[in-house]
């Protein structure tokens, strides 16, 4: 039968601080085993049988003694933690140079081009939370119609509006611009429109958000897998992390459990390519927010649909969950952290209980499926399907 990969990236579920973390005040991040420990242990027992709890210590989630999965971490060679830097790698890019954050917000001269292009002035220009510099500056932003312009630890420009104020398509263009004009050494990764709805003391974001990304540099998976003639399918915000290079169909969605579904929609039409999904509520909701019990409740809420996902795999089918960064919700900070993230991998066709062991880097995710779907090898990333194919195949 023809093969599928299937990638399910959990946004943020990093897993225990990397080496370099302290470069990036991440010291004491452990987004899963923190969050188990702090909440009294985790209830994820699909997980805890393709081998989450083998690869590292959380509380409620035992190592399996025969785990249904190959299992092991990887460690993000690219310099950042953002879901830019993480969602490249593992399409086999990777970045010797940080994309630029700006902790003093953006420069003077910039934003006065700026709303000379849009025709409208901006408010903000800082380092914010986004849900909360809506409850600070929504109301005069209604007043005003002035968009709020901010960013955060990650290389993002980010433009909040309320839709009533400023229509959706308005605030697609006044982004649009600023992707244009957000160029060499102000070239970010994202800039991201955020739209919100709602009355002073009650604004709420909207899922109508939508991200302008920064092309990759080079050739990513997609592209290798669409040149042999397989589809590449993308759930959630996939197709705008990747500037839609490669991808042949995509859908947005709603929340971790519309991605779910519609993942598993995918599975049931696409016979040849690879399926990439992205849920991040994880992050967006939980992460960013510090929010312990809701993301302890998102995770459980995943665990508890997979066993849907098992019974969706046909027989040369590959599924991967893994993680593009790290956001612990028990540090004091609200931004992402620099982290491990897991790896997990089942298939009929391929071995159980193997211990893949830290890989050097996310592109061996890309290398393995780009080898699996029989695709040209990726320019980055080192393929361990040698260690999971069974004898025969």
């Amino acid at each position: 039968m023809p093969r599928r990969v299937v990638i399910i990236v959990l946004d943020s579920v990093g897993i225990g601080e990397l080496p370099d973390a302290g470069d990036y005040g991440d010291l004491g991040s452990d987004t899963l085993g923190n969050l188990a420990r702090q909440r009294g242990g985790l209830n994820l027992p699909n997980l805890e049988k393709l081998g989450l709890g083998t690869i590292h210590s959380i509380t409620g989630v035992p190592a399996a003694l025969n785990p249904e999965g190959c299992f092991g971490k990887m460690a993000e060679r690219s310099r950042g933690k953002d879901t830019t830097s993480g969602h490249w790698e593992i399409a086999g890019v990777i970045l010797e140079k940080a994309l630029p954050t700006f902790p003093q917000g953006f420069p003077r001269e910039f934003i006065e081009g700026y709303e000379a292009a849009i025709g409208r002035k901006v408010m903000g220009n800082e380092v914010a939370s986004g849900t909360e510099i809506i409850q600070r500056l929504g109301e005069e932003h209604v007043k005003t119609g002035m968009p709020i312009v901010y960013t955060s630890a990650d290389s993002v420009f980010q433009v909040a509006a309320h839709e009533e104020i400023i229509p959706l398509p308005e605030l697609m263009r006044i982004c649009q611009i600023a992707r244009t004009m957000l160029k060499d050494e102000l070239q970010v990764g994202r800039v991201i429109s955020r739209p919100f709805l709602g009355e002073v003391g009650h604004f709420y974001r909207t899922p109508n958000r939508h991200d302008f990304a920064l092309e990759p540099p080079q050739k990513i998976l997609f592209e290798y897998v669409q040149e042999q003639g397989l589809e590449v399918c993308a759930v959630g915000k996939i197709n705008d992390i990747y500037a839609g290079r490669g991808v042949t169909d995509h859908v947005t969605s709603k929340g971790n459990m519309e991605s779910v579904d519609k993942t598993l929609d995918y599975m049931a039409k696409v016979e040849k390519g690879l399926i990439m999904t992205n849920l991040v509520d994880f992050d967006m909701i939980y992460g960013h927010r510090n929010d312990v019990v809701g993301y302890a409740r998102a995770l459980e809420e995943f665990d508890a649909r997979l066993p849907e996902i098992y019974a969706a795999l046909r027989s040369e089918d590959m599924l991967v969950i893994t993680a593009d960064h790290g956001c612990d919700p028990t540090m004091p900070s609200t931004d992402h952290s620099r982290e491990y993230v897991p790896l997990l991998v089942c298939g009929p066709a391929l071995k159980k209980g193997i211990n893949l062991g830290v890989r050097s880097s996310f592109a061996d995710l890309g290398a393995t499926v780009a080898e699996y779907l029989e695709a040209e090898p990726l320019t980055n990333g080192n393929s361990f399907y040698a260690l999971i194919k069974k004898e025969g195949l």
